[in-house]
């Protein structure tokens, strides 16, 4: 089997596993909206182990260009392929990105989820704390910290 057949076969099983990652996220999604915990801790167990696998497979497409003459300083592996002519070969890559940049979009989506599920989190503690009346201030990093009476902002 030669080389290109490899990464072919390489790229095919990154198609495959992205389209699973991409119903495991969406699956994701809908826990989230129904606060399944139990179901969330499977979905992220699968999700570690589809990601595992991809990283695992970018590792050995990296070595086969390699050996097919391709420097990983000169830039992404998709203009060494289309470059190379190796048509096909770009064609299966194109449509794993495409897939990948998929997932990315979905599990952003999945982010920005837990954390106004965060926010919320804590606005109700502050709540059960009684101190939703107090002020807020922004924190270095943009999250909110509850201003007290007992607070000390500066000393001279």
């Amino acid at each position: 089997m030669s080389v290109i057949d490899d990464l072919k076969n390489l790229l095919s099983l990154d198609i495959r596993q992205l389209d699973t990652l991409a119903e495991t996220l969406e699956k994701e999604k809908a826990c989230l909206s129904g606060s399944d915990a139990k179901a969330l801790e499977l979905l992220t167990r699968q999700k570690n182990e589809i990601l595992e696998n991809i990283r695992e497979r970018a590792k050995q497409k990296i070595r086969l260009l390699v050996a097919m003459g391709y420097r990983p300083d000169s830039g992404d592996p998709s203009r060494f392929i289309r470059s190379a002519g190796l048509d096909g070969l770009y064609a299966f890559w194109q449509e794993a990105d495409s897939k990948l940049r998929h997932c990315h979009s979905l599990n952003e989506n999945n982010g920005r989820i837990i954390n106004h599920l965060q926010k919320r989190l804590c606005r109700l503690t502050d709540i059960f704390r009684g101190a939703s009346g107090q002020q807020k201030l922004y924190g270095a990093k943009g999250q909110q910290t509850t201003v007290s009476s007992r607070t000390v902002l500066a000393s001279a």
